[in-house]
């Protein structure tokens, strides 16, 4: 599957992505570079949502990955940083290719299942200032990311359900 969709940077550029799900994202890296990792995390039945100050704005939790990481390690990583919680469960729902000026560089979007490791304190790059678990059918109170994201929510949603059924 693949959705084609466009948004305007935070420098007003308009930016052509796709959307692809079912292909491993480490698929056709020749010309392209993997560099974030975006995170659906339930922690029960709750979606996890963390706030950047800079940008004023909630969001998935997510970040850049490392030189030499794996983008699952990033994962981890990201997801401890930002919101003090640790992974039991992860997979891909999918990635995004993103085609900017400089080159394509693709984004994936996984699904996790997350415990507190305790209270949010703060993100070490101090980017996230707060968290919040919220009930999934609301994030679009919080971000909108039109079809694509739909579409997201919708797998990580089922996923989740087939998760806490088991």
């Amino acid at each position: 599957m693949q959705i084609k969709s466009t948004y305007t940077s935070s420098d007003g550029r308009k930016i052509d992505y796709i959307y692809y799900e079912g292909i491993p994202a480490t698929k056709d890296l020749e010309n392209k570079k993997l560099k974030v990792v975006q995170m659906f995390c339930f922690c029960g039945d709750k979606l996890v949502l963390v706030y950047e100050k800079k940008g004023n704005r909630w969001s998935p939790p997510g970040g850049s990955i490392e030189p030499g990481e794996k983008y699952e390690d990033a994962v981890v990583r990201e997801i401890r940083e930002e919101t003090n919680m640790k992974v039991l469960h992860q997979e891909l729902i999918g990635f995004c290719d993103f085609y900017e000026p400089t080159g394509i560089t693709r984004t994936t979007r996984s699904f996790c299942i997350v415990e507190s490791y305790g209270p949010f304190v703060s993100d070490p790059d101090g980017d996230i200032t707060e968290i919040k678990l919220i009930d999934p059918k609301d994030y679009k109170k919080y971000f909108d990311w039109k079809e694509i994201g739909d579409r997201i929510m919708e797998k990580a949603v089922e996923l989740n359900k087939k998760k806490l059924s088991h």
